[in-house]
């Protein structure tokens, strides 16, 4: 190989290294990008309160059981969130809910088969069904 055709070959590779990793666009000269402004962070937003559990079991039960006399006041039952028919039965302590919800009851507002009439109930899931509506009716 003689001097010239070195030459060129060296030039050639040259150029194709230079033209590495370059686009065809024409080049054009650009300001240098801004520095951002510095970030400021709004406030942290005030933490919500928990959530209260929600008694799963005493929803359960009473969907399957106590609905069917609750929710239409059948017999004097207080409907959950009635406030007012809730008020007085509540204020004899939960002792004496789950007393007349687990051995029945028959006052002057009406009558509370022993649970619900559904004599296959633990009484932890009275009980439960018991919080559960009159945590709705405080």
């Amino acid at each position: 190989m003689n001097h010239t055709s070195l030459t060129m070959a060296l030039a050639a590779a040259t150029l194709v290294l230079a033209a590495c990793g370059k686009s065809d666009a024409p080049a054009t000269a650009t300001a240098p990008e801004p520095t951002p402004a510095p970030v400021t962070e709004a406030p942290a937003p005030a933490p919500e309160p928990a959530p209260t559990a929600e008694n799963t079991a005493g929803k359960r039960v009473y969907g399957m059981t106590c609905a069917m006399c609750h929710a239409a006041g059948v017999a004097g039952a207080p409907k959950p969130g009635d406030k007012a028919d809730w008020a007085p039965r509540i204020a004899q302590g939960k002792d004496t809910l789950y007393k007349h919800a687990i051995e029945g009851f028959t006052g002057s507002k009406g009558v509370m088969p022993a649970r619900g009439g559904a004599t296959t109930l633990s009484d932890d899931d009275v009980k439960a069904a018991v919080d559960y509506m009159a945590d709705q009716s405080i």
